[in-house]
């Protein structure tokens, strides 16, 4: 073990503990639920920005990305900065009328909202059950990520590694709730931030400068410095499939869209879409370049993932390299702490609290239940994670798809359609889901389009049949009253 990278991480992950404590502190104050699971609607611009941004950018944008382009070389970073809009689109298609929603029938998850617009407790159970499973898959890359980094950077076995990251995490989480893990996101993303520059201009500096690396990209295989990558990997249509997917995509993931109904007033909104937007491009264009310069300094890896905790090691100091490791560290922790509580939402809020809902008065005992579900998560899925696969960046965008064919058209249409009926959306939802998993299953790619399209294309129509449907039933039944 390097200590002299281990000090400055403890001492981050003393501060990520001291803001946890602070969350607790203040939760007594407030309504729990409320409280626990959103922060009492209480988030600024800047918060709102940072959580969203540090939400959305995980494992797969620190570690699994840059390996990617690693791979495949400069495309992948033309690929990667498709995802530029994704917290413009989110707070910009949600933001408004999402809080509105929420506020009126006192929403604190996701499934709250679509129970109060559809009325549909099957409905609810789908999106839940879905919700929780695409969940186990997400947190389990993420908690590989975490553990896969603090084993290559700072030679900590991987079974330790991922013991000693996912206790705190699930400690962090389970302790201080939403609160706790906005504030810890917008320390985060300012570690990200700052941590990803650094990066890029010692991988530069390392490299002999930025024309010498692409000389060496050059030499090593000219397919690396075009837009297509190489072996020809980034065709048209999968660049088009990556942009709905990690992208437009993006409106339907939970995480992030709960966070649109936790704000504070529209003056955040406006301002989380400018900071978002800025912070954003910077993580993303700084990391997957240096993953993508980095070949020319690493040419060899046989484990992509590996290239951007070997680079902190190769090209910085080892007290730098341990401040560092917080970046990609903070941007998994956000990640996994915003799924966990969503999991946790999901089971009290929704699943729980249908089956007993004379429960929701006795805030001592949904306060431990809470706690405790959160803690208990977080412990099973260290277990998942225990033997991790090459690439984990395949594995997250599974998971992201399956949720994105799951709520978006439920979400979007159920915003802005005022006919939209529950008929519609569970249609859509079933129909996105098991289209999605047999084509991810056994890796169908239609015309070359990744499985997200054409779930996305048929939920969007079996939505408008399902929708006439549901209307014609509605108006047969009002017929024979």
């Amino acid at each position: 073990m390097q200590i002299d990278i281990i000090l400055p991480l403890a001492t981050y992950l003393i501060l990520v503990f001291g803001l946890s404590i602070y969350a607790y502190t203040k939760r007594q104050k407030g309504n729990f639920l409320n409280d626990y699971f959103i922060g009492d609607r209480s988030m600024g611009g800047f918060i709102l920005a940072m959580t969203l941004t540090a939400t959305y950018i995980s494992a797969s944008s620190f570690i699994g990305g840059p390996g990617a382009a690693y791979k495949y070389g400069l495309g992948w970073v033309l690929l990667a900065m498709i995802q530029l809009p994704a917290v413009w689109l989110s707070l910009g298609v949600l933001g408004k009328k999402f809080a509105i929603l929420a506020r009126r029938y006192n929403a604190v998850t996701l499934n709250d909202v679509l129970y109060a617009r559809y009325k549909s407790k099957l409905l609810v159970w789908f999106a839940s059950i879905s919700l929780l499973l695409a969940f186990i898959g997400a947190m389990t890359v993420q908690f590989i990520g975490g553990a896969r980094l603090l084993e290559t950077a700072a030679g900590i076995p991987y079974d330790i590694g991922l013991l000693i990251f996912g206790v705190t995490i699930a400690l962090y989480t389970s302790f201080g709730g939403f609160r706790a893990s906005v504030l810890n996101d917008a320390l985060q993303g300012l570690v990200m931030l700052v941590g990803a520059i650094l990066l890029l201009v010692a991988v530069i500096y390392a490299a002999g400068g930025l024309n010498s690396a692409v000389d060496k990209l050059q030499q090593i295989d000219p397919k690396l410095l075009t837009p297509t990558g190489a072996d020809d990997f980034l065709s048209l249509p999968f660049m088009a499939s990556f942009w709905i997917l990690v992208c437009f995509g993006v409106i339907g993931l939970p995480h992030t869209a709960v966070r649109c109904i936790a704000y504070k007033d529209s003056k955040a909104v406006h301002r989380g879409i400018i900071i978002g937007t800025i912070v954003v491009a910077i993580l993303m264009f700084s990391m997957h370049l240096a993953g993508a310069l980095g070949r020319a300094i690493l040419p060899d890896l046989t484990i992509p993932d590996q290239v951007i905790p070997t680079l902190m090691i190769t090209v910085l100091p080892p007290f730098a390299a341990g401040i560092f490791l917080a970046a990609p560290l903070a941007a998994i922790m956000s990640t996994i702490n915003a799924q966990l509580l969503q999991s946790s939402a999901t089971l009290i809020k929704d699943l729980y609290l249908s089956l007993k809902p004379e429960q929701i008065h006795n805030e001592r005992r949904l306060s431990r239940i809470s706690s405790t579900v959160t803690l208990v998560l977080g412990l099973l899925l260290i277990l998942a994670a225990w033997r991790p696969p090459e690439m984990i960046i395949w594995w997250n965008l599974l998971a992201f798809g399956g949720l994105e064919a799951v709520f978006l058209w439920p979400l979007v249409f159920g915003l802005y359609w005022e006919r939209a009926n529950a008929c519609g959306a569970l249609t859509s939802m079933v129909c996105g889901a098991v289209c999605y998993t047999i084509l991810a299953t056994f890796n169908i790619h239609m015309y070359g389009l990744h499985p997200i399209v054409p779930s996305l294309i048929l939920g969007a129509v079996t939505f408008l049949l399902a929708n006439l449907f549901g209307e014609r039933l509605a108006a047969g039944s009002v017929r024979t009253v």
